[in-house]
């Protein structure tokens, strides 16, 4: 489809009861494990070719209160995100935490509350940190936000936040508290790329006048970046990447330096998808999965017009964030998407290289993982979705 037919095309009303509940499992899971190939259901059919079977080991570190991302500070300590709008810093060696103040008011509830976290690639010199979050409106009307602050740690024990700076909303606000997604990633050029979900309104991922529903990327202080695919159409237009997308909840970069996501379908059809300037993803006209009540929605195989996933999963799994794995410590799982699960309850790794694109080992983690992260040393980090949720550090 011709990306201006995009913006001039009709949105088609969606009408529709969405449910979107999410309960923690409260079974408990911490030992050494290797796990076991399985014939598993994705793009519609079964595949029952080898897979790889990496093995591992698992470490309880810390527990934290319904955590939701985590970042490496250069001195080995890691910043955890909790929804409720918590922010700490941890030393994994003596397992000391200390609470971070100077937090902004998040709205909690729902999906919403403080979400993800980010360095500035020039962090050793400018302590900026970037923080998502959801916050509350005019006429209780909800939306996703992103900051910049300066971090200081002039005091150890007592860290705080300086120079908050807003440097990005959703465009509108909505009612409801679901699909934020606000995963925030730099580049090497230092642009900053955020996924917005959809709000749960699903035409606004169609409406090039609101940035929810899309894949989004900017300078460092928020301007839209230029070689943009519709810079010159100013405003929110002049923000987006890509568009199309529902609940966008991991996105990375693979070692090729190609973005790719992971968003949770409706009922049914999550999806992988390599994101490319400019494409249309199709939602909600298009997915591989159908709406919650029962109504069915045409699959991409029937509208070419769309960039179609790299991969689909019914039963879904309930993707909540993505990296590529680029260290030496797994070797099965270099430069392999790694995907945590929340229904799901585990770990998905999917082969990128090849075509098709498969999932090649399933790790059963027996708990809704939420955040996954590799820190430069190759080493694993994993952390659970739930309060009293355990950190999780990986060996091979």
């Amino acid at each position: 489809m011709n990306k201006k037919n995009w913006v001039l095309a009709g949105l088609a009303t969606v009408t529709l009861t969405l449910q979107a509940g999410c309960h923690s499992d409260e079974s408990s899971f911490s030992k050494t494990i290797q796990s076991k190939s399985e014939n598993l259901k994705q793009n519609g059919s079964e595949t029952s070719e080898p897979f790889i079977n990496q093995s591992y080991r698992t470490e309880k570190v810390a527990t934290f209160n319904e955590p939701w991302a985590m970042v490496d500070l250069p001195d080995g300590r890691f910043m955890i995100t909790e929804r409720k709008g918590a922010l700490k810093i941890l030393n994994p060696d003596r397992k000391e935490i200390v609470n971070v103040s100077g937090l902004p008011q998040v709205s909690y509830g729902g999906q919403g509350g403080l979400g993800d976290i980010a360095l500035h690639p020039n962090y050793t010199n400018n302590h900026w940190i970037y923080l998502s979050y959801a916050e509350r409106g005019k006429n209780n009307l909800d939306g996703a936000v992103v900051v910049r602050a300066e971090l200081d740690l002039t005091d150890p024990a007592k860290p705080t936040l300086k120079n908050i700076k807003r440097v990005w909303e959703q465009v509108p606000k909505v009612e409801g508290q679901g699909h934020y997604s606000h995963r925030i990633l730099f580049d090497d050029e230092a642009k900053l790329w955020i996924s917005s979900g959809e709000r749960q309104q699903f035409t606004p991922s169609q409406d090039m006048k609101s940035n929810l529903g899309k894949i989004l990327r900017l300078n460092d202080d928020g301007t839209p970046a230029l070689g943009n695919p519709f810079y010159d159409q100013g405003g929110v237009t002049a923000q987006i990447w890509s568009l199309g997308h529902r609940n966008p909840l991991g996105i990375a970069f693979d070692h090729k330096k190609q973005l790719w996501d992971v968003e949770m379908g409706p009922k049914g059809g999550d999806e992988l998808n390599l994101v490319v300037k400019g494409e249309n993803y199709g939602y909600p006209f298009v997915s591989n999965g159908d709406h919650y009540d029962g109504k069915v929605i045409s699959n991409h195989d029937t509208r070419p017009e769309f960039k179609a996933p790299a991969i689909t999963w019914t039963p879904v799994i309930s993707p909540s964030s993505l990296i590529f794995y680029q260290g030496n410590a797994f070797p099965q799982w270099k430069n392999k998407a790694l995907i945590s699960g929340l229904s799901s309850q585990s770990i998905v790794v999917v082969d990128v290289n090849q075509q098709p694109v498969k999932e090649v080992q399933r790790l059963n983690m027996g708990k809704r993982i939420r955040d996954i992260h590799q820190t430069k040393d190759g080493t694993i980090w994993v952390l659970e979705d739930e309060a009293n949720a355990k950190l999780l550090k990986f060996s091979p």
